[in-house]
């Protein structure tokens, strides 16, 4: 998996990667230590708040931004979106008032919702081959987890030392180190597309996504994702100091148990994507969270809870890891950007369903309740994705191009023009929006 790390163009871009995620794990928990320090028992209610403002930001914003970056400089775009966040970090410490909070998140997230889509098509480019491309898919996975393990200890141990306005230097520290190893690549330049209005550059990643059978079932999984993974991140917490009586320390194990879950994923599946289909590793990967909540209302100790939530992390891992080579097979390049930023998008509005729903549903009904309407949740998404996403899904079709004129630029070469009939040599889907009939 680490073979991809001798393209020196990656190299950069994944340790700008992880940087900026190491920075803005830190600027997590001075977040939280602001919003107590400024609202005291209602922190709570403003980091929920702050927390919705982000999901708005990412499901709102990341196909408009897509849609108006797209035409731009890709290396200009990211060093600048890379030095408006730090720019908004440097400016949270001298908050004194909840709304500058607010403003200051919707902001952060909002050049956050064009950056990481923008930077995820850049990837296929710097990596052509699927074989790089996905050990590349892992070593991100591999990045998120180490950053939701690693950076609240690193905190903690800066804590220490200096006070938590200090973490947001870091997370300064962290932005302005990710624009300067953008700076230091060439990137692959984004192929032109044919000029297409404002609104319809905003929207074409979203048809192309809900128009192609392979990604509306793969939105699906992702569903169960946010079921288990909601269920996770809300109510681990509730659990282990509400339900069993126990310490912070606790939580942050079982918390650790479920990324190390993510992370033996994250490191097993170029292997195995080897030998098994992406549709299989991911609703088998949906199918195990879904399992596991099943099964989550009978837990009645902690050592009961730890090996769950490593089941989980396998589960979780294995449904989001190849989503990138199933997003790469179903658009041509100059589609990816809008198509990545769609993904981003409609997964992050599967988040805020399943966030509000583990947690209301814990608080009103109680924790065995939340796991069952959880479970409930994930069997559903994994029945729609196994409906949605054909098991047999083909990489060429023969199809019929009976309603295009014949100086049409969709043409591929080498076709067999009497009756407009090949098998086309692109993908299957990247033709759906063109000729949704021959699908």
């Amino acid at each position: 998996m680490l073979s991809v790390l001798a393209n020196r163009t990656y190299r950069h871009l994944f340790l700008a990667q992880v940087i900026a995620l190491f920075g803005t794990g830190l600027a997590t928990v001075a977040l939280s230590l602001l919003a107590f320090n400024i609202a005291g028992d209602e922190a709570g209610s403003v980091l929920g708040t702050a927390f919705a403002i982000k999901m708005i930001a990412y499901v709102g914003l990341a196909p408009i931004a897509a849609a108006f970056v797209e035409r731009l400089p890709r290396r200009a775009v990211l060093v600048g979106l890379d030095l408006i966040r730090a720019a908004v970090a440097l400016a949270l410490p001298f908050v004194t008032e909840i709304w500058q909070i607010y403003v200051l998140i919707f902001v952060l997230q909002s050049a956050s919702a064009a950056f990481t889509p923008s930077f995820q098509a850049v990837i296929p480019d710097v990596l052509p081959e699927e074989k790089d491309y996905t050990n590349a898919l892992s070593l991100s996975r591999l990045a998120y987890d180490l950053e939701n393990l690693l950076s609240p200890t690193i905190a903690a141990g800066l804590l220490l030392v200096i006070n938590f306005h200090g973490l947001f230097g870091g997370t300064v520290i962290g932005f302005l180190a990710s624009a300067a190893l953008v700076v230091s690549v060439t990137l692959p330049k984004l192929k032109p597309t044919e000029n297409q209005r404002t609104v319809k550059r905003i929207t074409q990643g979203t048809r192309i996504y809900l128009s192609t059978p392979r990604l509306r079932g793969m939105l699906a999984v992702y569903l169960a994702v946010a079921a288990g993974g909601a269920m996770v991140i809300v109510n681990t917490v509730v659990i282990v100091q509400g339900t069993f009586g126990l310490q912070a320390d606790d939580v942050a194990i079982a918390l650790a148990c479920f990324g190390a879950g993510s992370m033996i994923t994250a490191l097993s599946l170029p292997k195995v994507l080897e030998h098994f289909k992406d549709r299989s590793v991911m609703i088998l990967g949906a199918s195990v969270m879904a399992v596991c909540l099943s099964f989550g209302f009978l837990l009645s100790s902690f050592t009961q809870l730890l090996p769950l939530w490593f089941l989980m992390g396998l589960g979780y891992s294995a449904a989001q890891t190849p989503s990138g080579r199933v997003l790469r097979r179903s658009a041509t390049g100059s589609d990816l950007p809008s198509v990545f930023a769609s993904q981003f998008a409609l997964s992050h509005v599967c988040w805020l369903v399943g966030y509000p729903l583990a947690g209301w549903v814990g608080s009103s009904f109680g924790i065995p309740v939340s796991f069952l309407s959880m479970a409930a949740l994930a069997w559903i998404s994994v029945f729609a994705a196994t409906v949605l996403w054909p098991s047999k899904d083909a990489q060429k079709l023969r199809h019929s191009h009976e309603d295009l004129p014949d100086n049409d630029p969709h043409w591929a070469k080498g076709v067999d023009k009497v009756g407009k009939s090949h098998v086309h040599e692109f993908k299957i889907d990247d033709l759906h929006t063109r000729w949704p009939s021959s699908m």
